[in-house]
This record gives C-alpha cells, structure tokens and sequence, in this order.
C-alpha cells in the first residue's frame, strides 16, 4: 500500500468527497492518505471508514490542512470557492497536485489559484468525465461551423442542492460556443430572461438552468435555426464519472511542469 500515490480528499462527508473515497479504497494507484473537513464538521477527529459507516481505515478526518498534505502527492478540491483558494496556497507551498472542480468562481478567485501555478501542477475543469470533454470539443467545432443564423442555448440540469447557477460546465460549453464563434463570451452571454425581454438578440448564447430532485448533470447544447435543430447532449447518471477524472487528473499532474491545465490537456484533446 505504501508505495501508491498518495491524495487528500476535501469536503470528504459530501457527496464526490465520499464517492472519490469510495472509488480509491479499491483502486491499484492511487489511496486516500488525509481527509479534509471544515473545522466544526461533525466528522473531524473520526476515522475516515467509521465516520462512513464502514470499517476504520486509519486515516482521521481533519481540518489542518498543512498537516494533512504532509506526504501526499495531490489534492483533490471539489469545495466551496473561497475555501479552493486557500487550498491553491497550501498545496503550491508543498508542490503538490491540486485538482480543482470546485466551481462558481470569481474572476478575482481565478487570479489568485494562478498566482500559485508556478510553483505546483494546478489541474481545473468546470467538469472532469471524459464525455463533457468530448461535448466540449463538438460544441466548439459545430459553433465554427454554422453562422449567427443558428441561436446558441446551452440548457443545464442539477440537483436541488446545487448553489451555483449556471454550473461550471455549462459555462464552459458555452465559452467553447463563443471561441467556435470568434467572440468574447461576456458580450453575448444571455443568463436571464423574465418579463418582456423582447426579441432574442442575433448571436447571443442564451443560458438557462433547471434544479430539481437529485439530477447528477445534464447538459444541452441547442443549436437552431428556422427549419431544423441540432443538440449536443451529455446526461450523467453517477458522480463516480467526475471522480474517475478528477483521480485521472492527479496521477496525470504528478511529475508534470508547474502550471495551470485542464482536463483538455489531461485527456490529450487540448
């Protein structure tokens, strides 16, 4: 066991925290060597397998950071913006793998995680299955290749515990949509329609999001014009396919030169 590549898991009581447990208990790489929570959580000071409700592993469950990232090899975040920034700082300051899919970030929150990309390998993506990658790639080409006649929408569904709208994925369809385009995606983004907004304005990329039950992720890419339409369409059914990625993503980053990727470059499509 020692001589797998080690990772610390934040937010482990959340849902991908304890999926990503659950899939590197049994995975031939790669193990959990700390678990990180919120200080206060109910979980910290507790084996990370009792806290579950299985068998005790022998990692605790803690808030210390610095002490946790003690030894691993990466990190892997899918947290809460503020808290991502701060982990950024910790993990470059141990040259450690930093995996974000932490999402709803600020312009200013951005900044800050790539001011920590010269010292450690920064690997983010708004998602990490290989099937949105793909979404990705297909949005852009078929964006380049049908002009303003075709109204862009990009439609997202989540489950009713999401707090950020739209998700990261959507956004980053959409900006795939823009750069087929050649425009900035600021200047055509449409978020929100309520009341009389009058006409769809020609060449905007409308965005609009649904939260209900428990949806893991869907996400279309509507292309239409008068007479036809075309969707791109990626429908996850388990977490364990972001999970998969993001564990993808580490054992990737180690090794690799500083700097700040995506899962693009992770999955050889960038």
């Amino acid at each position: 066991m020692t001589d797998k590549f080690g990772i610390v898991v934040t937010g482990v009581s959340g849902r991908m925290g304890q999926t990503l447990v659950g899939l590197l208990a049994g995975h031939a790489g790669a193990r959990v060597t700390g678990a990180l929570e919120r200080p206060g959580h109910a979980w910290v000071g507790q084996d990370l397998g009792t806290a579950m409700g299985g068998a005790a592993t022998g990692v605790r469950v803690t808030d210390d950071a610095q002490g946790a990232l003690q030894g691993a090899g990466a990190l892997i975040d899918f947290t809460a913006p503020a808290a991502t920034v701060a982990f950024a700082q910790i993990a470059a300051a141990h040259g450690i793998v930093h995996v974000i899919g932490t999402t709803g970030m600020t312009d200013a929150d951005l900044a800050a995680i790539d001011a920590c990309a010269d010292r450690a390998v920064i690997v983010r993506a708004g998602n990490m299955s290989l099937g949105v990658n793909l979404l990705v790639q297909l949005t852009r080409q078929v964006a380049a290749a049908l002009d303003a006649d075709y109204d862009i929408e990009v439609i997202e569904a989540h489950h009713r515990h999401k707090v950020d709208a739209p998700s990261g994925t959507a956004l980053m369809l959409g900006q795939a949509a823009a750069d087929g385009r050649g425009v900035t995606l600021a200047d055509v983004s449409d978020r929100g329609r309520d009341g009389i907004t009058g006409a769809r304005k020609r060449g905007d990329i409308g965005f609009a999001a649904i939260r209900g039950g428990d949806i893991v992720g869907e996400h279309d890419v509507l292309f239409a014009a008068d007479g036809e339409r075309i969707v791109l369409r990626h429908m996850a059914t388990d977490r364990s396919v972001f999970a998969r990625g993001a564990i993808k993503a580490a054992l990737w980053g180690h090794g690799r030169t500083p700097g700040h990727y995506a899962m693009l470059d992770v999955l050889g499509l960038s």
